[in-house]
């Protein structure tokens, strides 16, 4: 079987996420084919879409929120991301149990007694008017049904896991800000969720935009533990190959895979940017001893595909950390992507980019 090494994955998931070159396609197919966007950072999408398209314009995101066409809400790990309204649809079911039980693994003692499927009556009996209600609304008119219940884990329970919901514009629209309103999905949407639980089709979505993976890899961005049987139902379909640690990993017959010496341009990431967080080994992408930066919602660049650095903005100005040495070279080709972001982060105001020493 052939092995794959870490800089040959490395290139397979740049290819993927748009990340290699800057792709040529409307934001609401880029959303699709990443299988969403980490979002509860509501403007980080923005950067994320704005380092994978040519062209990209932050308000056709914001329209496509506005218009009904994405969507924020809970699904992938219990995270909130930026998803296709028909990808919501057709992947909610599947996430039931599991948004269900992560809930449950967090507040457990504090829903002791608490039958939920009570709760989830009461809360729908809230939202029937159809209308956006916030989370203090929401569980003001359920606390005195569960008083030794706090009222954010009630919340937490309904709008994260027993109750589908989306979180409506203007948050997440571009620098706009707006506290969480949130409104049933199917009422939002005017669309019924599809009620059989997708497996093999996620699969292939994911393999699409994460692959070459193991079956570890899909299970940390999904968070779901029920799809082997969907890997099962389809592995002929896949092409394999193993990593260096001896991982089989899975892949579309098709996908691009290319050639390890592939020049790879500095790219600048969001927070919680899926290109880190869809893998169980994150070793493709971000040494161990920068592994944390990501997971505390650090934005990091990308210097020759690797976290190499983190970024802030402030007052229009990009300031970037370097977390190790980095070349005369790769300091000016920094600072040129940098003014490029920062012009796009602050409407064409200002080209501000600092590198420090660190």
């Amino acid at each position: 079987m052939t092995v794959l090494n870490t800089r040959a994955l490395n290139r397979a998931t740049l290819a993927r996420q748009l990340l290699l070159d800057r792709a040529d396609l409307p934001a609401l197919d880029a959303v699709a084919h990443l299988c969403g966007l980490q979002a509860q950072e509501p403007q980080e999408p923005f950067v994320g879409l704005w380092s994978r398209l040519r062209a990209f314009e932050a308000s056709a995101l914001s329209d496509l929120l506005a218009g009904r066409q994405v969507v924020r809400t809970h699904l992938m790990r219990r995270t909130v991301h930026l998803l296709t309204a028909a990808d919501v649809l057709a992947w909610r079911a599947r996430y039931d149990a599991m948004l269900r039980q992560r809930v449950l693994g967090t507040y457990r003692r504090e829903l002791d007694g608490v039958d939920l499927d009570e709760l989830a009556a009461a809360g729908l009996a809230v939202m029937a008017d159809d209308e956006p209600h916030s989370m203090t609304e929401l569980t003001s008119a359920l606390a005195d049904r569960w008083p030794a219940t706090p009222p954010r884990v009630l919340g937490e329970m309904l709008i994260a896991a027993l109750i589908p919901m989306v979180q409506l514009p203007p948050r997440g629209l571009w620098r706009t800000k707006g506290g969480v309103r949130n409104a049933r999905l199917v009422s939002w949407l005017g669309e019924e969720i599809d009620p059989a639980p997708v497996g093999e089709e996620l699969v292939r979505r994911y393999l699409a935009a994460y692959g070459p993976a193991a079956t570890a890899d899909l299970r940390a961005w999904s968070g779901l533990t029920g799809l082997p049987a969907a890997v099962a139902a389809i592995r002929e379909e896949l092409v394999s190959f193993r990593d260096e640690r001896g991982r089989e990993l899975l892949d579309l017959p098709d996908a691009p895979r290319p050639d390890p010496d592939t020049p790879a341009p500095i790219r600048f990431l969001p927070a919680f940017d899926n290109a880190i967080l869809g893998y169980d080994d994150r070793t493709r992408i971000v040494d161990d001893a920068h592994r944390s930066v990501s997971v505390a919602g650090e934005r990091v660049v990308l210097v020759d595909g690797r976290v190499a650095a983190t970024w802030t903005v402030k007052a229009d100005t990009v300031t970037v950390t370097p977390l190790r040495t980095l070349s005369r070279a790769d300091r000016a080709a920094i600072t040129e992507e940098g003014q490029e972001l920062a012009l796009f982060l602050s409407d064409k105001e200002s080209r501000e980019v600092t590198v420090t020493t660190g």
